[in-house]
């Protein structure tokens, strides 16, 4: 007897919305990304030195303990305290107070970054368990890869580094 051949899958329809929204999502994330580079220089010595400190590495190894979904409230904590901060400090700018709204939206960040990414960093494989947070994480660094492929990053980093070290001889 002879086996038929596997009738070929009739074709999916993609769902428009999910196609937009999926586009909306990828945007958003190479905007973060792209802001995430500029700003990056600033705060990567204090990240660095952090995450020397023992404190810090003890906290990292109970955050890599933890079960996905802990992991995923530790992270989801901070940006729920962090973002209304982020708000009120963009509400005191508007208000005229700028110094301190400016300041206050700086520690925001900072406190949402270091935070965070420390969490994140200790916490990815358990989140890379979790289906949908496994396709966020890998979208994200699909999306930067490209981001930073499209604006060739690496070379505008080198020259902006390069830049920055004939500026300083010239100071002197």
């Amino acid at each position: 007897m002879v086996e038929s051949p596997v009738p070929p899958r009739p074709s999916r329809r993609r769902n428009p919305l999910v196609a937009v929204l999926r586009l909306a999502f990828r945007l958003v994330v190479g905007i973060v990304i792209l802001l995430d580079e500029l700003v990056r220089p600033l705060y990567r010595p204090l990240l660095d030195w952090l995450s020397a400190l023992k404190l810090v590495q003890k906290f990292e190894h109970w955050v890599a303990s933890l079960p996905a979904y802990a992991v995923l409230v530790l992270i989801a904590v901070p940006y729920g305290v962090v973002e209304p901060v982020k708000f009120l400090a963009l509400l005191h700018i508007a208000n005229g107070h700028v110094r301190t709204g400016t300041f206050l939206f700086l520690l925001a960040h900072l406190v949402s970054f270091v935070l965070i990414e420390r969490i994140f960093t200790a916490g990815k494989s358990q989140l890379m368990t979790v289906r949908w947070m496994a396709y966020v994480i890998e979208t994200a660094a699909s999306v930067h890869r490209t981001v930073s492929e499209w604006l060739r990053l690496a070379e505008l980093k080198r020259r902006a580094r390069a830049l920055w070290r004939w500026a300083r001889l010239r100071l002197r």
